[in-house]
């Protein structure tokens, strides 16, 4: 009983003296790696990326916005098509008996293309 006590207590002692150690031996670990490098130990990285231009992220954004308005206007003209089609069949079909698997895939198409408008003009 008393030997595992001792043990206990060591283990805890070694545990408690390791985490009183760690700040410093990761504060040496880490200007050791960094005179590794070539840098002093209070420098900071020297290789900073290029600020961006406004105007040409003005022109890209610009240029951004207008895509999204042609590829409206046609997913718009796509979708009124293919409301023009689902109509002109369930005029043809009567579908109080029977419902097409055409008219249902065509239902499915006009939903991802509109959820795709909805989408983009939200940006």
């Amino acid at each position: 009983m008393k030997g595992s006590r001792r043990e206990i207590l060591l283990a805890l002692g070694c545990a408690a003296g390791a985490a009183a150690m760690a700040p410093a031996i990761w504060a040496s670990v880490t200007q050791s790696a960094m005179q590794g490098m070539g840098q002093a130990p209070g420098q900071s990285n020297p290789v900073t990326p290029p600020e961006p231009d406004p105007a040409l992220a003005e022109s890209a954004r610009k240029a951004m916005l207008e895509q999204n308005q042609k590829d409206i206007k046609k997913n718009v003209e796509k979708l009124y098509q293919l409301a023009s089609e689902l109509k002109e069949q369930v005029e043809k079909t009567d579908s109080a008996t029977v419902l097409s698997l055409a008219l249902i895939r065509k239902t499915e198409e006009i939903e991802k293309l509109a959820r795709q408008i909805r989408d983009r003009a939200k940006g």
